[in-house]
């Protein structure tokens, strides 16, 4: 880990943890098998998508649909139908770029990646960046019906997408408008008098150990091969790319694997597609969720519409991460409401319900927290910004439970690395332990 060299990651805190996570987690299908691993380890057993499932309480399982959505539940030893879901809900995908077919761009003797933005990505931020790919990769197979799926990460510092010199565009600092089609384009080599279209194939076949022609299609992302690390007077911050949201996954497995509940059935849900909406078949619009939740009550011989009688007694925690008061620009916040990297996690308020906002819900959450002493803190936007949403909303339109957003307050969020306060893992990883308890 590229940490200072009088500062390791404190293993209290989760940092360690989380920067692990981090190095795994490069794409929203690598985040998925990184956290199946970790919760099969700890005895979670893997479930079939497509069969019935026998399930009994007192035991924990995993099932991981379209590879980039998954799914943990455990069921109390005592769990009564009418008991309801303790569920935490966060998502794997980050903003950043995706690889488009035909993807070599051959000019002037350079070789660029064509690629098309993914989310509300800070275009300047992810300059002369050493960048690297990873994803999904389909390859050809004897059943049509059934192509076979490979993942890839090619984790050396492959790409960048360099900047251009300040001689020659003198005001620069003044601000420019970066075009995702011709200036963020990454560069990743150089063309020869023979070159051709094909460099990526070769990569991918030489990662995978097939043939460049058996490659049909991917789901390729470009990401930040950078390291965390810690920085800041007595380690305060931790600064890391994909923040938004491994900060919340690995604290959502961090307290379910820590927590230990007789009644009830705690569930974890990493969804895809966050940063573009959620209205996707793995993302937190589609129903797959709602179908899952019912299928565990089926699973355990329970009536299934006693699932839906009890959303009235369960309770959802969207975890995403919240905006950090920033110095330089205190006039884009609300003035009182400022959330300090470093005093707490932050419950996120909107009464547009771009947060999902209930205060019965967020008086739970200040209850369990004042009782423990964990610190928090309560976010809302400058009432005269648009602000952002993640997916707490999204969800619990579809399944009729209270819910409440919260997350750990970073910096520069959508950026190619962000900071956070490294105090404020272990709040969130406290918080949702009890939630789960």
């Amino acid at each position: 880990m590229n940490f200072r060299k009088d500062q390791t990651a404190p293993s209290s805190s989760g940092i360690d943890r989380l920067e692990t996570l981090i190095q795994e987690a490069v794409s929203p299908y690598h985040t998925v098998v990184a956290a199946r691993k970790r919760l099969c380890d700890a005895g979670f057993e893997m479930l079939p998508e497509n069969m019935p499932w026998t399930l009994c309480p007192g035991k924990k399982y995993v099932v991981t649909p379209y590879g980039s959505c998954l799914v943990a539940f455990s069921v109390g030893s005592d769990a009564q139908a009418r008991d309801g879901f303790r569920i935490g809900a966060a998502h794997g995908d980050f903003p950043g770029f995706r690889i488009k077919p035909r993807p070599e761009m051959n000019k002037d003797g350079y070789i660029r990646l064509n690629v098309e933005g993914y989310g509300g990505v800070n275009h300047m931020s992810w300059l002369d960046r050493p960048l690297s790919l990873a994803g999904k990769v389909v390859l050809r197979s004897d059943d049509p019906f059934a192509p076979q799926v490979r993942l890839a990460d090619l984790r050396e510092p492959l790409l960048t997408i360099p900047n251009v010199a300040v001689h020659l565009q003198r005001d620069m600092n003044k601000g420019v408008e970066l075009k995702k089609q011709t200036q963020m384009l990454p560069l990743i080599g150089l063309a020869g008098e023979d070159a051709s279209e094909g460099m990526l194939s070769k990569l991918l076949s030489d990662h995978l150990s097939c043939a460049p022609e058996d490659i049909l299609d991917y789901e390729l992302n470009v990401y930040n091969a950078e390291k965390g690390g810690i920085i800041g007077a007595e380690g305060a911050f931790y600064q890391a790319p994909r923040l938004d949201d491994l900060t919340s996954v690995q604290a959502l497995l961090d307290a379910l694997l820590s927590a230990d509940r007789t009644h009830g059935i705690n569930v974890l849900v990493i969804f895809d597609h966050e940063e573009v909406g959620s209205r996707t078949k793995q993302g937190a619009a589609g129903t797959l969720f709602t179908l899952i939740l019912k299928k565990i009550y089926r699973g355990l011989g329970w009536p299934e519409e006693t699932c839906a009688d009890a959303f009235g007694a369960s309770l959802m925690m969207s975890v995403d991460v919240a905006h950090a008061l920033h110095p330089a620009y205190e006039s884009h916040y609300d003035p009182v409401n400022k959330n300090i990297m470093g005093k707490g996690f932050s419950i996120k308020q909107a009464c547009s319900q771009s947060y999902a906002t209930d205060s019965e819900a967020i008086a739970i959450v200040q209850q369990i927290c004042d009782a423990k002493k964990i610190p928090y803190q309560k976010f809302v936007n400058h009432s005269d910004e648009r602000g952002g949403g993640t997916l707490g909303s999204i969800a619990a339109a579809l399944l009729p439970m209270r819910c409440v957003d919260i997350g750990v307050p970073i910096l520069a969020m959508h950026s190619a690395r962000e900071t956070m306060g490294t105090a404020d893992q272990r709040a969130l990883t406290d918080y949702l332990t009890m939630f789960y308890s």
